[in-house]
């Protein structure tokens, strides 16, 4: 199937790739030592981060310009999941003690359109329809170098064509959409050494009060470590009231974070009530719980779990990853009956409700909180509803940083062109 737009694709993805500041092709990779040192405090580890997260924004940049009217949902995903791919098949590829540097899909590239909020990644023999103009598309992936993880989500309208902006986006989009943008803008800047996660969830909730929006109280923020997605360190969107509580909703235990910790900063908000619901779409996203054993009785569940143990030991992974998807489909209601796997399912806001999704990735460096990942919301989506005065202050200080950073980059550039 040729994508469209897929020449244009090429110049933007070179052009990137061309304006990155450093070769990483020819990083040579050090031997590791005995003790392996696996977070920031490693400037090697620093670099993996970096390039995972250029490689997340390059997929993400391609994807966009492919969502438009008659595209395939299953087709987006896999254009996504080349990018990852080939961008990834470039880098690291010196082996370490005899063995290769693991690389690529962190997260299945995932497409969820209009209430659908996340997790959609249809299989071959399970298409949806074709996006259509107006559709509010919802993009989520992930990529990793040698286990060291970066991901990020993004949130579109699909317009008639790749160069024109959408017509009509109606004032409930925008407002949801700004929402989530800032929310995650302010929580990513919350994030810091010494910083509490509720002190991240008041300033979330503080942002959808002042949209007249709400968080979906499912999303958590998560710290990611080496080859590990969802770490142990959350931070909600909402505080749990009495009634979520009494409903099986869990609170998030206090924690605090520290200097050289990653953070996946994840933001959903509704125009609805912010209480997902099951779909009828098949869950095709799975992670394996590594601590979890038992001996199946199916022959089509032992080959879903073998391929597993073989091919995603520890990182989330989609059903259509499987060579005989007949086999997948019967063999992994037992590995999930029996906690081997853990099921990512398509969630889902009550129809008629505008959903907002916007991800990226922040490492907790010495010289501060730093996103790696993400890439700007459109510029379609707007609010007459100004922020509160306190997020308002955070803004104004984000945006001072990133004008004051590409001033600094373009100098650089130029300091760059001159001499050569």
């Amino acid at each position: 199937h040729e994508f469209f737009g897929q020449s244009r694709f090429r110049n933007i993805l070179a052009e990137k790739m061309s304006d990155d500041e450093s070769d990483v092709s020819s990083v040579e990779v050090e031997e590791e030592e005995e003790e392996e040192v696996t977070d920031l405090s490693n400037s090697d580890v620093c670099t993996k981060y970096q390039e995972a997260a250029k490689i997340v924004n390059l997929a993400l940049t391609g994807l966009v310009s492919q969502c438009i009217p008659g595209a395939k949902i299953i087709d987006l995903c896999q254009f996504g999941t080349t990018v990852i791919e080939v961008q990834t098949s470039k880098l690291y590829n010196k082996k370490v003690k005899g063995a290769p540097i693991e690389k690529g899909v962190a997260f299945p590239v995932c497409i969820s359109v209009n209430d659908v909020i996340c997790n959609h990644s249809p299989l071959a023999s399970e298409e949806l329809p074709p996006l259509a103009e107006g559709d509010i598309v919802k993009i989520d992936l992930g990529c990793h170098i040698d286990g060291y993880i970066a991901v990020a989500a993004h949130t579109i309208v699909v317009s008639s064509t790749p160069d024109s902006p959408p017509e009509n986006v109606d004032d409930e989009m925008g407002n949801v959409a700004v929402a989530a943008y800032n929310a995650m803008l302010v929580a990513a800047d919350g994030i810091k050494a010494g910083a509490s996660n509720e002190e991240v969830t008041a300033s979330v909730e503080r942002v959808a009060k002042s949209y007249g929006v709400n968080p979906l109280a499912t999303v958590r923020m998560h710290q990611m470590k080496r080859f590990v997605i969802d770490g142990v360190k959350e931070v909600a969107l909402k505080e749990p009231t009495a009634d979520d509580i009494e409903a099986g909703e869990e609170k998030v235990p206090e924690c605090t974070f520290e200097q050289a910790e990653v953070y996946a900063v994840d933001v959903a908000m509704s125009t609805g009530d912010g209480k997902v619901r099951p779909g009828d779409l098949r869950t095709t996203v799975f992670k394996r719980n590594v601590e979890a054993n038992y001996r199946l009785k199916m022959k089509a569940s032992r080959y879903v779990l073998s391929e597993v143990d073989k091919k995603f030991p520890t990182l989330p992974f989609t059903l259509r990853h499987f060579d005989d998807e007949r086999q997948a489909k019967m063999g992994i209601t037992e590995c999930v009956s029996h906690g081997l796997l853990t099921p990512y399912p398509s969630l889902h806001e009550k129809s008629g409700s505008k959903v907002a999704h916007f991800k990226c990735t922040v490492l907790l460096l010495p010289s501060g909180t730093t996103r790696v990942s993400g890439i700007e919301m459109p510029s379609y989506f707007k609010s007459e509803t100004a922020p509160d005065e306190e997020t308002a202050k955070i803004l104004t200080a984000i945006a001072e940083k990133a004008a004051k950073k590409a001033k600094k980059k373009a100098a650089k550039k130029k300091k760059k062109k001159a001499s050569s």
